[in-house]
């Protein structure tokens, strides 16, 4: 099988390393370059790395629909276009250029949480399980028929970062399952009125609201891993990790409480206690270390 892959984060290597041991990979197709860090240095995407050491030519166009970006692609001749977390929508030029077309390695399980954002979301949201799903794509939003899927259970304490990581694994060896046994798996069509959306993430998404229920702000804590905050002062905290704290204590949406070296923070219901945060122009630090050197007694959070 001919190939041609698509894809952009970390969350692809996986698949893409898949793809190199059981196929010809013609060539990549990324994001370009992005500007990171407190130099702005570019960066390449995760998925150009692993294919530059793997010795696979790399594309980053601008622009998808370019005439000259679609005769490009158009001559590798390919049976397949694998995209993985690619971030861009495909047009139709594109998806009728493989033999066999496009097949999406998506993270969740279809019909729900079609969009940019589904493993943050099924997190976000309280969601016990998730999976991915692979299909053939066609000029919607994730809305192709689905061919193979598969479970995974989300822990109540599990974070952005563990769900990615199964979730990465779990797609590879979907993909190349759907693969293996394109001609014999039967596409399924999607039922819309059982999907919903998981929008891209703004900086917005992560502002914590204490007045919410311990739960809900729990839930946006392990989601985001390092994106949820909030203020002491005006001063931004990031709040990186966090446990739901069974105890009479009680104290307001917000409220601060250290008790030796335990971080505690009143919510909505009930309470919630600090495991890792980070102040402003600081690392993130577990709670006993950073109340080594801080004073929060009196402090309370704000949005």
């Amino acid at each position: 099988m001919k190939v041609i892959f698509m894809g952009t984060p970390e969350f692809a290597v996986q698949s893409l390393k898949a793809l190199t041991e059981s196929a010809e990979v013609l060539c990549v197709v990324t994001q370009t370059d992005k500007p990171k860090g407190r130099g702005h240095k570019l960066q390449p995407p995760p998925v150009k790395v692993f294919a530059e050491k793997n010795n696979i030519p790399v594309l980053q166009p601008a622009r998808l629909k370019s005439p000259e970006v679609i005769e490009q692609l158009a001559a590798f001749n390919a049976d397949l276009i694998v995209v993985v977390a690619y971030g861009k929508i495909l047009p139709q030029a594109i998806l009728d250029l493989p033999k066999f077309g496009c097949i999406n390695v998506h993270a969740s399980l279809l019909p729900k949480y079609r969009g940019a954002a589904p493993i943050e979301w099924s997190i976000i949201n309280g969601e016990t399980l998730t999976g991915v799903t692979t299909m053939k794509m066609d000029a919607g939003l994730d809305t192709g028929d689905m061919l193979l899927s598969t479970k995974i259970e989300i822990g109540e304490d599990m974070i952005l970062p563990e769900l990615k990581e199964i979730l990465s694994v779990e797609g590879a060896k979907l993909l190349i399952e759907t693969i293996n046994n394109l001609d014999a798996i039967k596409p399924v069509k999607q039922d819309d009125a059982l999907s919903n959306y998981a929008p891209m993430l703004t900086k917005d998404t992560g502002k914590i609201d204490w007045t919410k229920s311990a739960r809900e702000i729990h839930n946006l804590v392990r989601g985001l891993y390092g994106g949820a905050f909030t203020n002491i002062d005006e001063q931004k905290f990031k709040i990186w990790r966090t446990k739901i704290f069974d105890t009479d204590l009680k104290l307001s949406a917000g409220e601060i409480k250290i008790d030796g070296k335990k971080f505690f923070v009143g919510t909505g219901d009930s309470t919630l206690e600090i495991l890792e945060l980070q102040a402003p122009n600081s690392k993130k630090l577990d709670a006993a270390s950073y109340l080594l050197g801080h004073k929060l007694e009196d402090k309370k959070f704000s949005e």
